[in-house]
Parts: structure tokens; C-alpha cells; sequence
């Protein structure tokens, strides 16, 4: 098992990119603590994944409230008595163009996209330090590596600050073994994708930007966050790893 031993944070983590972490993390013998706001969906996450053999809990977490993630992570430490991996996967997308964009939806992105993580891995690194290191994964998008014409631009703009706050922070805190590393996927097959997709426009867009032809899935990303989450990637810091087909490679 490659996360045996392991207290791992996941953010958004009750259904979707998120859960399907958390299960393949706890699969790999990790603890799991599954944040999010939603409730329900959270605790069956937990739930399903006790039942497949795994542990794991769920966290009321607001990404964007500092005291919320301050008593996530106390809950953590109470817990487990640790936190090795933190992945700040919880995210949005309010689909309006910059000309369209009220402030009020710009606010509330740059609030759950960078706010977010940027609270989350303030609290999390002298809980990380304390244990002797850890692993921060930060989950960007092609839209922090490249402008894409398809997406919108205040997107492109959290997902970008996000990129370079991995950075920042792998150069800072790699002295406490603590790695932090962002990773970039293309479009990922939902069911929110999929709804998009009675489009057949936007289809035909996404498919065909893809140099291998075919949609990223939850698991494309969950393996690539076990990767970084891993000792196999122990002298990977500061990196941002598309998972994207091959898109920015163009």
C-alpha cells in the first residue's frame, strides 16, 4: 500500500474529482478525511468507503472560512494525531466571459479557488512540519498553464494564482520536507460534462483539442494526485503535472 501510515485531507471531496481521490487514497491504506459542505453526499463517501475496507470521515469544511478550517484540521490532529497529505481539490466555475463577469461571482471564485487553498495550507504546514513533512497538492486545471479559449477568463485567472502558489510555497517549505505540486487536468468526464455535452458543439470542442482523443476521468486524476502524494514522487516539488492527454503539449 503506497499511503499506509497516512492522515490525508481532501477538500471537495463528498462526490465527484474528490471522492474519487479519497477512495483510491484510502484503497492505498491512507486515513481519509473527506471535507466538504455538503453534508449527505460526505457522509456516504465515508460510509461506502468503511465499508470497502478503508477509513475514513467526514469534516464539515467552508473552504472559505478560516475558523472552519481551523477546526477541520483540530478534528484531524484529535483523530489521527497527524495530517501528511492535503489536497485542495474543492473548486468552481462560474461560466460568464470577462465582459459579462459580475464582481460579486468574480469575488466568490477567487473565495473557494484561491482563498480556499491558500487558508487550507497556511494551517496545514505547522501541523505538516510538526509530524516531519507532508505532501500539498493543489488541483489547478490546463487553465493555470495556458489561456483556453473555451474556458472563461476569471477561470484562468484563480486557476493561474494557484499554480504559482505551489510554487511559492514548494521553494519555501522544502526545507520541512514538506512538497507542495499542482496537477492539470483537461476536461474530466461528469455528469455535469456530460449534461454540457447535449451540446454537440461543445463536444466536438472538447474532444478534438485533445491529442488522444478522449476525456480525462475522475480515476486519471486520483491516480496522478496518489502519485504526488506518494514516496514514489518524493523529489517531485514545485511542479505542475497536467493530466490533459496531451493538450499542452501543442
Amino acid at each position: 500500500m503506497k499511503l499506509k501510515g497516512k492522515t490525508a485531507l481532501i477538500t471537495g471531496a463528498a462526490q465527484g474529482i474528490g471522492a474519487g481521490i479519497a477512495r483510491l487514497f484510502a484503497a492505498e491504506g491512507a486515513v481519509v478525511f473527506i471535507c466538504d459542505l455538503l453534508a449527505d453526499p460526505g457522509a456516504a463517501t465515508a460510509s461506502e468507503i468503511e465499508k470497502a475496507g478503508g477509513k475514513a470521515y467526514f469534516q464539515s469544511l467552508n473552504v472559505t472560512d478560516e475558523a472552519s478550517w481551523i477546526a477541520a484540521l483540530e478534528a484531524v490532529v484529535k483523530t489521527s494525531g497527524r495530517l501528511d497529505i492535503l489536497v485542495n481539490n474543492a473548486g468552481i466555475n462560474i461560466r460568464e466571459p470577462i465582459e459579462e463577469m459580475k464582481v460579486e461571482n468574480f469575488d466568490k471564485m477567487l473565495a473557494v479557488n484561491v482563498k480556499g487553498p491558500f487558508i487550507g495550507i497556511k494551517h496545514a504546514i505547522p501541523v505538516m512540519r510538526g509530524g516531519g513533512g507532508g505532501s500539498i497538492i493543489n488541483m489547478s486545471s490546463i487553465c493555470g498553464l495556458v489561456g483556453h479559449k473555451f474556458t472563461t477568463e476569471a477561470y484562468t485567472i484563480t486557476k493561474g494564482a494557484l499554480t504559482l502558489m505551489t510554487k511559492t510555497v514548494g521553494v519555501r517549505y522544502a526545507k520541512d520536507n514538506i512538497r507542495c505540486n499542482s496537477i492539470h487536468p483537461s476536461t474530466v468526464y461528469t455528469p455535469l460534462v456530460e449534461e454540457m455535452f447535449k451540446d454537440p458543439e461543445k463536444k466536438a470542442q472538447r474532444f478534438g483539442e485533445i491529442p488522444l482523443g478522449r476525456l480525462a476521468t475522475a480515476e486519471d486524476v486520483a491516480s496522478a494526485a496518489l502519485y504526488l502524494a506518494s514516496e514514489e514522487a518524493s523529489f517531485l516539488n514545485g511542479v505542475a503535472l497536467p493530466v490533459d492527454g496531451g493538450l499542452t503539449a501543442y
